[in-house]
């Protein structure tokens, strides 16, 4: 009786918790955003909140469970900042982690497994630079330089359907980019538009 109770009154911590869903290999985790302005639908969605992406610029997958039980999880945020970094300068920087539950939301409503194609995360002053130099869609003091944003697609859905989802989770900016097919999402103010 005694190990029992004992054994009872452990109580995993998060981290165990995480060792144990990926030795499971679970595949399916709801993801919900953080912000009191998002749906009652969105509230409360899981305990869990995972991301899929990969980069064809750099070749990586990305496949990690980043918050669980209402705290993020230092070594897994730690490895997306990394995927997300300015693969033109190796540079990676802190990322704003609203700005992943905004993808892990728009995600989790897409209702689909395929992984985020990653066009975009961090940029640095320079790279953005250099961007806007090519190009009048890139914005002098993008959301992308403080590691607040990321420019995504998905083959298995429209960017209009993407943009829908974006849209309802009220979670920051929202841009649509129709000739380039990608979809820019930050956690900035709550504002659209369309190129």
């Amino acid at each position: 009786m005694k190990i029992i109770q004992k054994a009872a009154s452990l109580k995993p911590t998060r981290r165990d918790a995480f060792r144990m869903l990926a030795a499971l290999g679970v595949t399916s985790i709801p993801a919900a955003p953080v912000y009191a302005k998002a749906f009652g639908f969105l509230r409360g969605a899981g305990d869990y909140r995972r991301l899929r992406m990969y980069s064809q610029r750099t070749g990586e997958h990305l496949d990690i469970i980043y918050w669980i039980d209402g705290e993020y999880i230092p070594e897994a945020i730690a490895e997306i900042n990394y995927f997300m970094r300015d693969w033109r300068e190796n540079a990676v920087q802190k990322m704003d982690p609203r700005n992943f539950d905004n993808l892990a939301a728009v995600h989790n409503l897409l209702d689909t497994s395929e992984p985020y194609l990653l066009l975009s995360g961090y940029r640095t002053p320079r790279t953005n630079a250099l961007l806007r130099r090519r190009s009048r869609g890139v914005a002098r003091n993008s959301y992308h330089i403080p590691g607040m944003a990321a420019d995504i697609t998905l083959k298995s859905r429209s960017i209009y359907q993407i943009r829908a989802a974006a849209l309802a989770c009220k979670g920051g900016g929202v841009g649509l980019y129709r000739r380039s097919n990608f979809i820019h999402m930050d956690c900035g103010p709550i504002r659209t538009w369309r190129r």
